[in-house]
């Protein structure tokens, strides 16, 4: 028995599997897939299209938001989450809430997964009053699934 062929044999299997095994980089449209997700749902946090945020949800999602109860799980989290946000702003006397997400600190992609993080600016009238939280952060957490990136994870942090 040739003992370098086989020692050969044996390492080639073995740089073969580690490839496949460690995760690739993203490529530049996997990031910008990413961003574009996030901003579905972000971006249409409205009663008139809704329906294009949640799509951009996956099930089950968990969210950690700074209202009441302060954590939703399950296949009907973000749809939950939204129907608390209303709520909570009608009985805090919350009307015109504007957020607008900034310039993402972090897009990360490792294979399927891929985490964000951008920062955030909320302008709203409280009792008639203009309250602005500035520095505010939303965090999210990704999946690649077959119809596209969906959000599996969220956080809103206030400064």
């Amino acid at each position: 028995m040739n003992f370098k062929r086989l020692a050969g044999a044996i390492l080639i299997v073995v740089f073969a599997l580690i490839s496949t095994l460690t995760p690739k980089p993203a490529f530049a449209s996997d990031k910008t897939d990413v961003v574009a997700t996030v901003h579905q749902f972000f971006d249409n946090l409205d009663p008139k299209r809704l329906d294009t945020a949640l799509a951009a949800c996956d099930s089950p999602v968990s969210i950690l938001d700074e209202f009441p109860p302060h954590a939703w799980h399950g296949p009907t989290a973000c749809a939950d989450w939204w129907k608390g946000l209303l709520a909570y702003d009608e009985k805090s006397g919350i009307t015109d809430g504007d957020a607008k997400l900034g310039t993402p600190w972090t897009v990360d992609v490792t294979g399927d997964r891929a985490y964000f993080v951008a920062p955030t600016t909320y302008v709203f009238k409280q009792h008639g009053e203009p309250v602005k939280e500035a520095h505010a952060v939303f965090t999210v957490a990704l999946r690649r699934t077959h119809a596209g990136w969906r959000i599996t994870a969220w956080t809103w942090s206030k400064h």
